[in-house]
């Protein structure tokens, strides 16, 4: 395994539990405090957690561009420390209060990840509080549950680096399906550069908008294969269509129309395509583990019309589907937080020698301590 840890004796079972956690695997920068409570034997179980501060801040480039890892890290050392202080002041509470600092391990792009990495590191010297080390994966998916209420569903989980379809067994998170190349946020992301779409707030929520205007459907190849599926034969595809136009070539609706292919058609073909392969293989993920719950976590999880296709999908087979907002789906440090937390209170933490980051940090590689049902 990548991740090396150890377990200790429980710090404070039977008080509340205060972390802060630190995101940096991409460009949006997340700093999050979170309190948990303790279990409560009357009820058979642990209160809702209580967040107390989740901030964020992204680095955005010019239309056309990409985030560089380099400057995305520079961006994060700029403005971990100021977001460190608000959380704490939004939060009402001193470095002292923290029982854990929690920081994204992986996976992500190396230089943002370590730039993240040193912050926390340097928080936990100088508060001498505990290193907790997250699975960025299962940061999404533990604060998806924790906030929905969802028991026990098949996971779908996208976002600009990651694409995977989840369940869990035997405290472990399973993946049952995934991108065999590109993830489904950076396949949008990079049709967004091509069509010169602002990246404010961000690429796929600027396509939505778009997709939103599209009235014709573009044939699109439809690569699903098994339980995995891929995406850069369609990017390069869609993106020939797009070249195809930008240069006075007119792309026709079909052969006996005169109705012209247009941006928001392609937009709004994209997005029918690559989700309608993401609701396929969840589906089959469903039938095979016998769930009737959908949930849907990751950056790409906040799209409305990906909500909606799961929710046909689901209700069709006597199931629902579960999804947050903006504040929990796109990255965030209070995922980071919670499940760092979550696996603090089992004794986990992570030795100052083995707090290294790597890219690629799978999610069924963690052992989930906390989790028995």
């Amino acid at each position: 395994m990548p991740v090396a840890s150890e377990y200790l004796p429980l710090a404070a079972p039977n008080r509340p539990t205060i972390a802060i956690g630190l995101e940096g695997s991409a460009n949006k920068l997340g700093v999050g405090i979170i309190k948990h409570f303790p279990f409560d034997p009357s009820k058979r179980r642990r209160p809702a957690a209580e967040v107390l501060s989740n901030i964020r801040h992204t680095y955005i480039t010019p239309p056309g561009e990409g985030f560089l890892p380099r400057d995305t890290a520079k961006h994060h050392r700029q403005f971990v420390v100021n977001l460190v202080k608000q959380a704490l002041k939004e939060s009402g509470l001193r470095s002292a209060d923290i029982d854990c600092v929690c920081f994204t391990q992986g996976p992500g792009m190396g230089a943002p990840l370590q730039s993240v990495a040193v912050a926390a590191r340097t928080a936990s010297l100088m508060w001498g509080k505990p290193l907790v080390g997250v699975n960025h994966c299962v940061g999404h998916i533990e604060m998806g549950r924790e906030i929905t209420g969802a028991t026990n569903p098949v996971v779908l989980y996208v976002s600009g680096g990651n694409t995977q379809v989840i369940a869990y067994s035997h405290q472990r998170y399973r993946i049952f399906g995934e991108t065999l190349d590109i993830a489904v946020g950076n396949c949008l992301d990079r049709f967004a550069r091509t069509l010169l779409i602002p990246n404010d707030p961000s690429p796929g929520y600027n396509i939505e908008q778009m997709a939103k205007k599209g009235k014709n459907y573009v044939e699109l190849p439809y690569t699903v294969k098994g339980m995995d599926l891929s995406m850069s034969g369609i990017l390069a595809y869609i993106d020939g269509l797009a070249n195809e136009i930008f240069s006075g070539k007119p792309k026709y609706v079909s052969d006996d129309s005169q109705e012209e292919i247009t941006k928001e058609d392609l937009c709004f073909s994209l997005q029918e395509t690559i989700y309608a392969m993401l609701v396929e293989i969840t589906e089959r993920a469903m039938a095979h583990v016998g769930s009737q719950q959908v949930l849907i976590v990751g950056g790409v999880g906040s799209n409305e019309r990906l909500q909606e296709m799961m929710g046909v999908m689901a209700r069709a087979r006597g199931g629902e589907v579960f999804a947050t907002d903006e504040r929990f789906c796109i990255d965030n440090g209070i995922m980071i937080a919670h499940a760092g937390l979550l696996a603090f209170e089992t004794g986990y933490r992570t030795r100052l020698k083995d707090s290294a980051c790597t890219q690629r940090f799978r999610t069924d590689e963690v052992f989930l301590a906390w989790r028995d049902d």
